[in-house]
């Protein structure tokens, strides 16, 4: 796990930043290992240049090849949901701009995240190079079928909405474990569903979280960028 803070010197997102975390308080997020994570990840970093002005806002943001940076809120409600720890080995379907994953980097021993477009993945890694985070894989490919490689997990994240609960997914995940996941209509609404994996092959356990919105979870590496 990395402790390096977000800046060395002046940082000028500093106030903004304080807001951003009494934000997440006031919307309910406890877990003080949580905030302490966001608090390190310099968001900004994050986000496209014309966009940093915006970068501790409570909102979802455009990044490249159509994608979004997810809205803090959630960032760090799926975070928490997870119930994370230090020793957990944790898979992120969908990297997106790397945010998700520098966050969980602060929280447990490893992270394999999952981008199906190249250039979201390698430009994911210089940021978490940059800031030296060192404990992330980073893989270009069919975030549908996992990373059947590193699994089992102790923790699968998915940053993309699935149609129906992914069974790929969920037979990598760890006896006990749990994947926090939206299901729903690839348009409108869906439901970020906390799941766990009950053990000896009993089945799962599931719960509602709340209603979010999230891009399609699309089967394949992008063909392009």
């Amino acid at each position: 796990m990395s402790t390096r803070g977000p800046h060395d010197g002046h940082d000028p997102f500093a106030e903004a930043r304080m807001e951003f975390l009494l934000t997440m308080r006031r919307r309910g997020i406890q877990d003080i290992r949580v905030l302490r994570a966001l608090e390190l990840v310099p968001r900004e970093v994050f986000v496209e240049p014309e966009q940093e002005a915006h970068a501790y806002e409570d909102q979802a943001l455009p990044i490249e090849c159509g994608q979004t940076i997810s809205q803090p809120y959630v960032v760090a409600a799926m975070t928490e949901a997870l119930l994370l720890e230090p020793n957990h080995k944790v898979l992120e379907i969908g990297t997106g701009s790397g945010y998700q994953a520098a966050v969980l980097s602060h929280l447990t021993h490893e992270v394999v995240t999952v981008e199906r477009y190249r250039t979201l993945a390698e430009t994911a890694e210089r940021r978490f190079a940059e800031l030296g985070l060192d404990n992330i894989t980073v893989i270009v490919g069919d975030g549908t079928l996992g990373a059947p490689d590193h699994a089992p997990f102790d923790r699968i994240i998915v940053t993309a909405a699935a149609p129906e609960i992914p069974q790929r997914l969920l037979e990598q995940l760890r006896e006990g474990g749990i994947m926090v996941v939206p299901v729903g209509p690839v348009t409108g609404v869906q439901s970020l569903l906390r799941i766990r994996k009950r053990p000896k092959g009993e089945g799962i356990e599931q719960e509602t979280l709340m209603q979010v919105r999230f891009v399609p979870l699309v089967a394949g590496k992008a063909s392009a960028l």
